[in-house]
């Protein structure tokens, strides 16, 4: 890292802390580079640079090739013989099984994309099995610590995001000290963090035909807001995203609302107030959410919208061509499922699911999506996963995922009944993800 800013200019140390300078071999981040290698170099030393406008990297030839001695000797010395023959005893095919005795970690969306320098940390409140944890970490950001009441959620999360500090709590029990405590275990104070979440919305949602004003679960945006506070006495928050149903603004329910937005305001954020749908962000679902930004007051940051993006638009792209799904029973194994390991449903019991042309449909239960047509939202309730478009049985659990946009590598855990629960709760990450670059710009933009 010295080294590395000796060289560069400012900014471009900045953006690069991880640039590496050898012998005739170096690695920088965006730039067209003029360079020369100085006599220096060839005695070990750093090579100097010059640099022009932004963008390539570059290696060269003698760091590949001191790569590959070095898989020789390692070779050689576990094997015997020469590198003569190595060759004829070991054909480039068994390579990769002979050189790599441990077994390699699963796919996981936390090992696709590295951290930008300069972002701020992210904490991650309600975070369920991690839809918008995913959107942000695609996006460049490190996701820090994720705290959700679900112990299923949280195996999710630990599975797909390895790095960050997973933890079932109830935050209602734990309080505002409880959460900052915490956190303040795995993060230095004073560091610049942002803080995403979407509280629990069944209070609010107008699926709840019970809903009222004093539900319990509305509680949780004044509980939201004082952790934001507490955050505050120990580190630079920079920005807040809370995302919920359109609910949270019907009239019965405007005093909550009128409450969260005012306070954020007051306790120092420039607030941006959003009704987004998942379909104009590449996600083939009809899916419209309530999406707050706050952005620390007096830093200069200029607001952007998220961008729309082309994607999926309808149910058969997303998955008219996957192979049948398991039905439920006991003592499954996951891994000889078809296509993904959450490719599972439910038994197709109901007789309309016999003769599906005859059937019509029964409100939430017996919802049947349309191959030419997105997927109505995906949230369901007890026995009301959507029918698939054959009529002959319900959306699997992988299913699911892709109408939310959730890519291949990433793995619900659980049973069935908790799977369907954080599915649903889900924030689709392509959507997640233009919201984050939207914070990233704005961040930009002093």
């Amino acid at each position: 890292m010295a080294v590395a800013r000796t060289i560069l200019p400012s900014f471009l140390a900045e953006a690069a802390p991880h640039c590496v300078f050898g012998r005739r071999s170096f690695v920088v981040m965006p730039a067209i580079i003029l360079h020369s290698l100085s006599s220096a170099s060839r005695r070990r030393e750093p090579a100097r640079c010059k640099f022009a406008g932004l963008a390539v990297c570059l290696q060269s030839r003698s760091l590949r090739s001191a790569r590959r001695r070095e898989k020789e000797r390692v070779y050689l010395s576990r094997s015997g013989g020469s590198s003569a023959n190595m060759n004829a005893r070991m054909p480039k095919a068994s390579w990769s099984r002979r050189y790599d005795r441990a077994p390699r970690r699963p796919l996981s969306a936390s090992r696709i994309t590295t951290q930008l320098p300069g972002l701020p940390t992210i904490i991650s409140l309600f975070s369920g099995a991690g839809g918008l944890d995913l959107g942000f970490k695609d996006a460049g950001f490190s996701i820090a610590v994720a705290l959700d009441s679900s112990e299923a959620a949280i195996r999710t999360h630990k599975r797909n995001f390895p790095d960050t500090n997973s933890a079932v709590a109830d935050l209602e029990f734990l309080k505002a000290a409880g959460v900052v405590s915490y956190v303040e275990k795995h993060v230095p104070r004073e560091t610049p963090i942002g803080v995403i979440g979407g509280p629990p919305c069944q209070g609010f949602s107008r699926a709840n035909t019970q809903s009222a004003a004093d539900d319990p679960r509305n509680a949780y945006p004044a509980l939201y807001i004082e952790i934001i506070r507490r955050l505050q006495r120990a580190y630079a928050v920079e920005f807040i995203v809370f995302e919920n149903v359109l609910g949270i603004r019907d009239k019965k329910h405007a005093s909550t609302y009128q409450m969260l937005v005012t306070r954020l305001d007051e306790t120092g954020f420039d607030v941006t107030e959003d009704e987004l749908c998942a379909l104009d962000f590449g996600v083939p679902q009809n899916r419209r959410r309530i999406v707050i930004r706050g952005l620390r007051k007096g830093c200069g940051y200029e607001s952007f919208p998220p961008r729309k993006r082309q994607g999926k638009q309808t149910v058969g792209e997303a998955i008219g061509i996957l192979k049948p799904p398991v039905f439920f029973a006991r003592n499954l194994d996951p891994d000889s499922f078809p296509e993904h390991p959450n490719h599972w449903t439910m038994q197709p019991k109901s007789p309309r699911f016999v003769t599906p042309d005859e059937a019509t449909e029964d409100g939430r239960s017996f919802k049947r999506l349309q191959w030419d047509e997105a997927s109505p939202t995906i949230a369901f309730g007890h026995r009301e996963i959507h029918v698939h478009p054959s009529g002959r049985r319900r959306l699997s659990i992988f299913e699911a995922m892709r109408l939310q946009g959730f890519p291949d590598r990433f793995v619900l855990e659980g049973n069935l009944s908790e799977q369907v629960e954080q599915v649903s709760n889900a924030v689709p990450p392509p959507l997640a993800r233009s919201i984050a670059r939207a914070i990233r710009r704005a961040l930009g933009a002093k």
